[in-house]
């Protein structure tokens, strides 16, 4: 990989190590899943997590939003919206770990300065296996969950209510989020084979990295 100007990593709001890591894992999952992304059916939802959720970005406030309102939003959704937005916050938070924990493996513990697949691999197999096992499950579960909550005309709704107070709010960083979100998972026109597509390649990976293939990612 090219240097990467320092101007880049201000501008993400991370710090280097951090940035360093999400860049990378960021460009992986763009190569792993290339053919989604010139889906006609899956590009959008494919550049949705590629971007909104594991782009090389500082997404704290929009995380600490939605961490802050959610509470609030009892009254405003179904039981089982509300259970896929608890759902989707435990993952961003354990996200959030396992990428703590990589960067500390990869430039703390390791020394690197930069990454490649196999430093990636080894420090994965550090962090340890089980966490990201679960990671995988939680991906594929809440992504049923939001596909199946999506479709539903109050959800859209109050979604579609909601976008002038958030954003005199100050939640615009959020309600755009979840705009996207929804507006990709609606394109799709179900997600069944995307979710599938994701479990497996991931899996696949995972167990390569513990088999200690040589190149888990081909």
């Amino acid at each position: 990989m090219p240097a990467i100007p320092d101007e880049e990593i201000v501008q993400s709001g991370l710090s280097r190590p951090r940035y360093l890591l999400a860049r990378w894992q960021a460009d992986r999952l763009a190569v792993t899943y290339a053919d989604l992304r010139e889906s006609e059916r899956y590009a959008q939802a494919t550049a949705f997590f590629l971007s909104d959720l594991y782009g090389p970005k500082d997404f704290s406030k929009r995380d600490q939003d939605g961490e802050r309102i959610v509470g609030k939003m009892r009254a405003l959704l179904p039981a089982r919206a509300m259970a896929a937005i608890q759902s989707a916050l435990h993952l961003n938070r354990l996200s959030h770990e396992l990428d703590a924990a990589m960067a500390v493996q990869l430039f703390d513990e390791m020394g690197l300065l930069a990454i490649d697949a196999s430093s990636y691999a080894e420090a994965y197999r550090r962090c340890g296996l089980e966490a990201r096992r679960e990671q995988i499950d939680l991906v594929d579960n809440l992504g049923h969950e939001l596909d199946a909550v999506v479709q539903k005309p109050l959800v859209q709704l109050a979604l579609k209510l909601a976008h002038g107070p958030a954003h005199i709010a100050g939640l615009g960083e959020l309600q755009d989020f979840l705009e996207r979100g929804v507006a990709a998972f609606l394109h799709m026109k179900g997600a069944d084979e995307f979710l599938a597509t994701i479990r497996e390649r991931e899996t696949r990976i995972l167990e390569r990295i513990a088999a200690r293939e040589q190149d888990p990612f081909r």
